[in-house]
Order: structure tokens, then C-alpha cells, then sequence
């Protein structure tokens, strides 16, 4: 990718997700769904916290 020297990092994102909106119709879940597949396609490892840290963070807290 060549980098406009231009944009702000900030425009570059801005205009990045206009593309890919534009490419799924401004269809979230399509986004979402596309973004699911090439990640399970990628074989790379996604953090998953343990059951312990997820049922931590929904405790109320006591006062």
C-alpha cells in the first residue's frame, strides 16, 4: 500500500472504512460476517479470556 503523505492517519481511517463499507452496501453484519470468515481462514491464534475473567467483569460491585 502507498501512503498519501497528505491524510492524517485519522483521514486514511475515515476513508478505509468508507471503502469497505461501500463494498458490503453499508451492510454491518455482512461487514461482520466477512470479517469472521477471513479471520477463521487466517489460522492465527484469537485471545479468548478464561471463564473465571469474564464472570469477574459481570460481578456487581459491592459498596
Amino acid at each position: 500500500m502507498i501512503q498519501n503523505t497528505s491524510d492524517s492517519p485519522i483521514d486514511e481511517i475515515h476513508r478505509i472504512r468508507r471503502e469497505i463499507s461501500d463494498r458490503f452496501g453499508g451492510d454491518i453484519v455482512a461487514i461482520a460476517e466477512d470479517a469472521a470468515r477471513r479471520q477463521a481462514a487466517s489460522n492465527r491464534p484469537v485471545w479468548q479470556p478464561k471463564h473465571d475473567e469474564q464472570s469477574d467483569a459481570r460481578e456487581p460491585v459491592e459498596r
